[in-house]
């Protein structure tokens, strides 16, 4: 930010999570509000997840708040904070933005639009390709949609919890029959491995896939914020595959996030001199 001070007259956005020290929002998005010389900021909030729906209820009373950020583990929870859901929230049953209206807080995912558009920034289309797809949580689930939407040949969903997976399986294939199915942590014959799972925020998390079966000719995306490199994103740079980090799925849905948050007849009240 170029000299930004918050002032009374500021408005806020929290994002809400546990943990929450792996965020890029409160940065790069308070920067996004600046330049568009809105007077608002991001801030970070951890929150249990047995503590979300009182804060939900408490923030409708916090009258210079007008929207929230959700992040792991909260966005299956927010939805039953949330008045109103999008179309695509309500398919994927998770929200990781809510703004506040008349009736409450309405919730979309942009997750699966965030994901898609940076692959697609780093050279990577879906279309007609075969996906192993790990992790079927809130953003597992927006970017299995996403990829069958835009036209994926086939996804494979891999997720320790099977009822969870299965679950995703079932709801996606009434949607898309043949398109998706089972899959496992076998990487190999696949266009793209793409990780949605916190896997790899931890030195001690497994890797979410057997990277000893990766091969040069595929694409491999990971949806983990920090470190920088995720454990599998250095692993298959190793063995020469083109890569995605998750800064590149968070950089590619940071001014959708913005625009939700900013819903057009609110940008009046928030024109500030920042």
């Amino acid at each position: 930010m170029n000299g930004f001070l918050p002032s009374g007259s500021t408005r806020l956005f929290p994002v809400v999570g546990d943990p929450i020290a792996q965020v890029r929002s409160p940065g790069a998005i308070t920067r996004i509000l600046e330049r568009r010389g809105i007077d608002a900021a991001v801030v970070p909030m951890h929150v249990a997840q047995a503590d979300l729906r009182r804060l939900f209820d408490t923030l409708l009373a916090v009258r210079n708040l007008d929207g929230l950020l959700v992040t792991i583990p909260h966005k299956h929870a927010a939805v039953f904070a949330c008045a109103t859901l999008t179309e695509e929230a309500a398919f994927v049953g998770a929200v990781n933005v809510v703004r506040r209206t008349a009736a409450g807080w309405h919730g979309d995912n942009t997750d699966g639009r965030g994901y898609l558009n940076g692959l697609a920034q780093n050279g990577f289309a879906v279309i007609g390709k075969r996906v192993l797809l790990v992790g079927a949580g809130g953003a597992g689930s927006a970017i299995a949609l996403e990829m069958l939407e835009r036209g994926a040949a086939q996804v494979l969903i891999h997720d320790r919890d099977e009822t969870r997976r299965d679950a995703l399986i079932a709801k996606l294939a009434e949607r898309f029959p043949g398109g998706v199915t089972r899959g496992s942590a076998d990487p190999s014959g696949f266009d793209l491995v793409a990780n949605a799972t916190p896997m790899g925020m931890q030195p001690s998390d497994p890797l979410p896939v057997d990277v000893s079966r990766l091969q040069s000719s595929q694409f491999v995306a990971c949806a983990v914020t920090k470190p920088e490199v995720p454990p599998l994103i250095a692993e298959a740079r190793r063995r020469g595959c083109r890569t995605m980090t998750g800064a590149g799925m968070f950089d590619a849905q940071a001014e959708i996030l913005t625009d939700f948050l900013l819903e057009e007849d609110m940008k009046t009240a928030y024109r500030g001199t920042c």
